[in-house]
């Protein structure tokens, strides 16, 4: 069976995926993708036929060139037909995250109202309704950009990592306070705002993904399903569709 590559590019690190039909074979983690990485995983999969690469930084240029050259090249933007119907009225400002997102939302629970969490840098909120359609969400700020902003922003506040465990409610010093006030309030915030789209829309399901998942699974009120690398596979859609419209 043929294989495809994903090529996720995000603000802190790259994630490469060698997929067959749905199903993931490996993921690569890498600070910054290298054409020297890239052929590493091409040589080592050489039944992969086809590519998409995602990307919100600068990456080298002969990446593009390589993958034209060997496979069917999908480089996603904003003119890149995608599995929903998108009613955001800004498309051309979308993040590429957040269309594959929606793609990974419709096309595992086709005929459903679906809110995508992603909670990394940022923390996004997408919704897909049950005719497939994309209106939008929210964006607020990850765990990280949190802490990181009351160091920067203030005079003496600390720049405090976040813990592997959870925190108490009532911080007993200063770096227990800011963790409190950061990890308790975006839990808080999680789940008020699944919560208002439950009010909305009755019938909702709610995914969790993103490299903080770890901090929101099990202490957040909502049901949820935790998906890891739901922007691959969403990707992965984005590519399949974008192979069978060249079929047409």
């Amino acid at each position: 069976m043929l294989l495809k590559l994903i090529i996720d590019i995000g603000n802190t690190r790259a994630k490469l995926a060698v997929f067959s039909g749905n199903e993931i074979k490996e993921i690569f983690v890498t600070e910054n993708l290298t054409m020297k990485l890239l052929t590493v995983i091409t040589e080592k999969y050489p039944s992969i036929d086809s590519a998409i690469l995602s990307s919100v930084r600068d990456y080298p240029t002969e990446v593009d060139n390589f993958l034209l050259d060997r496979f069917f090249f999908i480089k996603l933007d904003s003119k890149t037909p995608l599995p929903v119907k998108v009613l955001y009225k800004s498309p051309h400002t979308l993040g590429k995250d957040r269309m594959a997102i929606a793609a990974a939302s419709r096309a595992l629970f086709p005929g459903e109202n679906v809110l995508a969490v992603d909670a990394g840098t940022t923390i996004t909120y997408d919704f897909v309704n049950q005719k497939g359609e994309y209106p939008g969400g929210s964006i607020s700020p990850g765990i990280q950009m949190r802490l990181k902003a009351l160091h920067v922003f203030t005079g003496k506040l600390p720049q405090v990592d976040v813990p592997v465990t959870g925190v108490d409610l009532v911080g007993t010093d200063t770096q227990s306070a800011m963790l409190s006030g950061v990890l308790n309030g975006v839990i808080a915030e999680v789940d008020g705002i699944i919560t208002g789209y439950k009010i909305r829309y009755t019938q909702l399901k709610v995914v969790l993904s993103g490299g903080d998942e770890k901090y929101f699974d099990k202490r957040l009120k909502n049901n949820i399903f935790a998906l890891p690398n739901f922007v691959l596979r969403g990707l992965n859609k984005i590519l399949d569709f974008n192979e069978e419209k060249k079929k047409e």
